[in-house]
């Protein structure tokens, strides 16, 4: 394991040490902050990123494979780095209430969690959004029991999609970096006060180590002030929480969850271009690649966007035109920029990492297969279930999803709407 601090380094035996490198970045007419250039897998770097914060507490159970987030922010607290109350609880559920207790306070939360444990956090999930509690949480996302399994794919947040979260996901240990910078942000602005989860592949990226740039603590700070909580609970002067709500008033508190999850659309891509700012580097509501003129395309999240990124710029440079969008934001559903980003294309390949039940495609194909009706859209797409339990998705077959949907676009007949790549049947 490796492990790169701002005072100490770790190495294994048999890899050689480097030292870690400070470099200027360039933006668009501006010079951004100067940044460490070092070696981080996903998990060490999204606590990095929390220590950077100045979070308030710290409340939060090990599971694999997010525990090293964690452990690592432990040994932060444990040297005397960061002023933050660490909260180890018996379980997932408790980590998620005591963030709860805490934010309520006025206090900068953070938690962290996956698969199993995300699921018995799921009562809780509501009563966070419900109670509008901006707490930032990171998810290592990973495959549901049974059968047990500790390998990626996105059944567990899938599972929690509708629990009133904003909901992101990165691509690599970079991104999971910048996106948990932001996501305290976002959450804590005053027309927003929702909990963000930061969602990213286990072990894809988790475990990965990656050569990421990181950016000084003072700049963090300046870019993430403290929060300023427009309401908080306090013992001088007790308060009822959480308390009941029957038919005469819970439908209009819901009505203004959803108001505010809708608008958070916006300060992320605000947050986005302040953070570009500052780094360097561009984020947004989703990424396109080769979308100008293409006639077939993928739709995906997460990790599956470099392997596709790196294959549709093959299959380009052989003359198919064929694009890419990513999403980095999934929840609220950004309805708007997906249709734009469509633009001319005549195929969509939707890729899913999770099954849903019984229903007609997965969860992710669901939302696209609706906002193209609502729009009279009649776009031909199929559904791509890949992934389950961590199988790789290997760049033949997404070359394989891109030429299907390149038949697709040439002939309108979508011949599998949902089809199963890299499994034995």
């Amino acid at each position: 394991m490796v492990l790169h601090t701002v005072k100490k380094v770790y190495y294994p035996s048999k890899v050689p040490p480097f030292a870690p490198q400070v470099v200027p970045y360039q933006g668009e007419g501006v010079t951004v902050r100067r940044q460490e250039v070092v070696g981080y897998n996903g998990d060490e770097a999204v606590a990095l990123a929390v220590k950077q914060s100045k979070v308030d507490v710290v409340a939060a159970y090990p599971i694999t494979p997010q525990t090293i987030i964690v452990e690592r922010f432990s040994e932060y607290v444990a040297d005397g780095e960061v002023d933050t109350e660490f909260v180890c609880l018996e379980s997932e559920h408790s980590a998620a209430s005591a963030s709860i207790g805490a934010s309520l306070t006025g206090a900068r939360v953070f938690t962290a969690t996956a698969s199993q444990g995300l699921a018995l956090m799921h009562e809780v999930l509501y009563t966070a959004s419900g109670l509008r509690c901006p707490i930032v949480m990171a998810v290592a996302n990973r495959a549901l029991s049974a059968p047990l399994n500790i390998h990626n794919d996105r059944s567990d947040m899938m599972g929690s999609r509708d629990c009133g979260w904003i909901q992101i996901y990165a691509e690599n240990s970079q991104e999971a970096y910048d996106w948990t910078i932001q996501a305290f942000k976002i959450a804590e602005n005053t027309t927003v006060q929702l909990p963000v989860t930061v969602n990213f592949d286990g072990f894809v990226i988790s475990h990965a180590m990656e050569t990421i740039n990181t950016l000084a603590d003072e700049d963090v700070t300046g870019f993430l002030p403290s929060r300023k909580p427009i309401f908080t609970i306090d013992p001088e002067h007790p308060v009822t929480v959480g308390s009941l709500f029957l038919q005469e008033y819970y439908f209009e508190i819901k009505r203004q969850q959803e108001e505010a999850l809708q608008k958070s659309a916006e300060v992320v891509d605000q947050v986005a271009k302040e953070y570009c700012a500052l780094s360097g580097r561009e984020y947004g509501i989703l990424e396109t690649c080769g979308m100008e003129d293409a006639e077939a395309a993928i739709l995906c999240m997460g990790s599956t966007a470099g392997t596709a990124r790196s294959v549709m710029r093959k299959m380009r440079a052989e003359g198919k035109k064929v694009g890419l969008i990513k999403l980095w934001l999934y929840r609220p559903f950004p309805v708007e920029e997906i249709i734009s980003a469509l633009g001319n294309v005549k195929a969509l390949a939707i890729m899913d990492m999770a099954l849903s039940f019984g229903a007609p495609v997965g969860a992710l194909c669901s939302d696209i297969a609706t906002i193209l009706q609502l729009r009279g859209n009649n776009l031909k797409i199929f559904d791509v279930i890949y992934g389950l339990g961590g199988r790789d998705i290997r760049p033949a077959e997404i070359e394989g999803i891109f030429n299907e949907a390149l038949s697709v676009a040439q002939t309108g007949i979508v011949k599998e709407s949902v089809k199963y790549v890299g499994v034995r049947e």
